[in-house]
C-alpha cells in the first residue's frame, strides 16, 4: 500500500489518538530507517528510545529467529527457559534481588504502585495510620494508564481524565523543602525518574535524590525510580541512579529491553517483593518467552560488545557538539542529559524543527513544546552526529535570520 492508501484506512478505522507524521517506514538497517520510496532517514528518537541497537542489529536477528521457531508464547502457570536467567542478569546489573515482567512501561508502574501499598499494608505497625499516600514530582510522566496517570505531574495529561485514582501528591522538582513538607506519614513511597524523560530531559539534583532516599529509610516507606526511558545504558550506565549512587527499592524498566518487543519489568528488593504473594499480581503476556529471549540477547549484546563505554564516549562527543551549538545562538536556553539522552531547550516552539529536520531526513523529537529529545541508537558514531549537527546548523541558520528579519 502506499502513503496515500494507508492513511485513509487508519483515517476510517483506528481511534485518532496519533498525529502521524506523513513517513511510512518499511525497513531498517544500523541508525537508518527507509520508507516506503527508499529515502533513508538518520534516526535520533530510536522509537522514543526503544531501539537501543539500532535496527538489524545480528544478535537481536538470531535470537528472534532461534525462539519464533521454537515457543513464542506459554502461559505464566508454567515455566520456560529464559525468566530466571533474565531476571539473574537484570539483578546482577541493578543490585537489586527479584523481578517482575509486564507487557510495557506503564504496567510496570501500576505494579510498582500495588507493591508500594501491599508493602505498607504487610509493615503498618499496630495503631499507626494507613501509609496508603504517593509523593510523585512535577512536571513527570509514568504512562497512560489510570494509577500512572494519577503518578504523572502535567494537568495536559491529567486533566481530561479526572477524576484520577487517589493518593498522589506532588512535590516541586528538585525542591529539597517542599518534598520534605510533603513527606509525613501517611507517604508509602517516593516515585521520581531519575531524570525525567517526556518532561523535558530534566536530571534530578544530587540533594533530592539523596533526601528523599533518607526519609523513605527513616519512615520504611520506598523509593521507587521510573528508569524506563533513562534506563538499561541510555546515559552510559545501566540506570541512572548509578550516576548519583544512590539504590533504590524499586525500579521499573522497559523501552529498551527487548530490542523492540513488548516488556516491561519491576525490579524490587527481596523485603519488598515479597509483599506480593501467589495470585495478588499477574499478567497474561509479560515475560514470554520470545520476548525474554531477545532481552537476554540485547543485555549481553551491551555487556560483550561495551556498548556503556561507547555510549559514554560518544554521548559526551555530541553534548559538546550541542554546547558548540547554544554559544553560537542565544535563543537556545539549555543543553543537558547524559550519556545518549540529551536534549536542547530553544526559546521558541521545537516542532516546526522537528518538520525540517525530518524534511531533510533526520528523525527527531519535540518534548514539552520548546525541548528538542535526542534518544538515539546506542550504535550512533560521531559521524552520524555531524550529519544532524549539519542538519540543526542549516536549520538554525534560517531561523536566525528570520528572527533578526523579524527585529529590524
Amino acid at each position: 500500500m502506499s502513503l496515500a492508501a494507508v492513511r485513509r484506512a487508519e483515517n476510517a478505522l483506528l481511534v485518532p489518538t496519533y498525529d502521524r507524521f506523513p513517513v511510512l517506514f518499511r525497513r531498517g538497517r544500523g541508525c537508518t530507517v527507509y520508507d516506503a520510496d527508499g529515502r533513508p532517514y538518520l534516526d535520533f528518537l530510536s522509537g522514543i528510545g526503544v531501539n537501543a541497537l539500532g535496527y538489524g542489529h545480528p544478535a537481536i536477528q538470531r535470537a528472534l529467529r532461534r525462539q519464533a521457531e521454537r515457543l513464542i508464547h506459554v502461559s505464566n502457570l508454567f515455566y520456560h527457559d529464559y525468566q530466571a536467567a533474565l531476571a539473574r542478569r537484570l539483578k546482577k546489573i541493578s543490585g537489586l534481588d527479584r523481578v517482575f515482567f509486564t507487557n510495557s512501561g506503564t504496567e510496570a508502574i501500576e505494579g510498582a504502585l500495588k507493591l508500594a501499598r501491599a508493602y505498607a499494608r504487610l509493615h503498618n505497625a499496630n495503631g499507626q495510620r494507613p501509609r496508603w499516600r504517593v509523593l510523585a514530582l512535577e512536571n513527570s510522566f509514568h504512562g497512560r494508564t489510570f494509577a500512572a496517570l494519577a503518578a504523572t505531574g502535567q494537568k495536559k495529561y491529567r486533566a481530561p481524565f479526572a477524576p484520577l485514582v487517589p493518593g498522589v501528591r506532588f512535590v516541586r522538582f528538585n525542591d529539597v523543602r517542599d518534598l520534605e513538607r510533603k513527606f509525613d506519614s501517611s507517604v508509602c513511597a517516593i516515585l521520581l525518574e531519575p531524570i525525567q524523560g517526556e518532561g523535558g530531559i530534566r536530571p534530578v539534583s544530587l540533594e533530592f535524590f539523596m533526601r528523599a532516599r533518607a526519609l523513605t529509610r527513616r519512615r520504611n516507606a520506598l523509593l521507587i525510580a521510573d528508569e524506563i526511558q533513562c534506563g538499561l545504558g541510555r546515559t552510559g550506565r545501566y540506570f541512572a541512579y548509578q550516576l548519583a549512587g544512590v539504590q533504590p527499592d524499586v525500579v521499573t524498566v522497559a523501552k529498551p529491553l527487548a530490542a523492540g518487543l513488548p516488556l516491561g519489568a519491576i525490579l524490587a528488593r527481596e523485603r519488598v517483593a515479597l509483599a506480593l504473594g501467589s495470585g495478588s499480581h499477574g499478567t497474561t503476556f509479560g515475560g514470554g518467552p520470545l520476548a525474554c529471549a531477545v532481552a537476554l540477547a540485547f543485555l549481553e549484546t551491551l555487556e560483550r560488545e561495551r556498548v556503556l563505554a561507547h555510549v559514554r564516549r560518544v554521548g559526551g562527543y555530541f553534548r559538546r557538539r550541542l554546547e558548540e551549538l547554544q554559544k553560537k545562538y542565544g535563543w537556545i536556553r539549555e543543553v543537558r542529559g547524559a550519556g545518549l539522552m540529551l536534549a536542547m531547550e530553544l526559546g521558541f516552539p521545537g516542532k516546526a524543527v522537528v518538520r525540517e529536520a525530518l524534511a531533510r531526513g533526520v528523525l527527531i523529537n519535540c518534548t514539552h513544546d520548546t525541548v528538542l529529545r535526542f534518544l538515539p541508537p546506542y550504535i550512533i558514531e560521531e559521524r552520524h552526529v555531524e550529519r544532524l549537527m549539519r542538519t540543526l546548523e542549516a536549520i538554525f541558520a534560517r531561523v536566525d535570520a528570520e528572527q533578526r528579519r523579524g527585529k529590524r
